[in-house]
């Protein structure tokens, strides 16, 4: 999704489903929401949390009432005003995700560990380095024909 695509002040439910999926899988590959979710029985919880977050924001952005919000998602809108004002954990990882797509567009960066760069990395750099060699060896080579 380009960020021109997700509108931070959505206008109608196809806006708002794109600002609350981009909230969503920016807040799910979150460094912080990630170390929370190792524990097994809390993942389907996390995950639920987070989607709740992050459409109580997009519903908020869109102008849509706390209420009406809570009736559509099948929550109390106890539920829907704590993940807005940031007293819920899911809450305030959505707004850290509303605040950097606001800042930097949509971006979703794996940590190294679960995109196996760090491995990538090393591999790569051991490759260009006797790529050097082999272009240095050609070089002399050359110079010596």
């Amino acid at each position: 999704m380009a960020m021109s695509e997700i509108p931070l002040k959505p206008i109608g439910r196809e806006d708002v489903r794109k600002l609350e999926s981009a909230l969503l899988v920016m807040s799910l590959f979150d460094r912080e929401t990630l170390e929370a979710m190792r524990d097994p029985t809390a993942r389907l919880t996390w995950v639920d949390s987070l989607y709740t977050a992050a459409a109580a924001l997009a519903r908020e952005r869109a102008g849509i009432p706390a209420s009406r919000s809570a009736e559509e998602l099948g929550v109390t809108e106890a539920t829907i005003r704590r993940h807005l004002k940031g007293e819920t954990k899911a809450g305030q990882l959505v707004a850290r995700a509303y605040e950097r797509l606001a800042r930097e567009g949509f971006k979703v960066e794996l940590p190294p560990e679960l995109a196996g760069t760090s491995d990538c990395e090393r591999q790569l750099g051991e490759l260009r380095e006797k790529l050097e060699r082999v272009r240095k060896a050609l070089d002399e080579l050359r110079s010596s024909l």
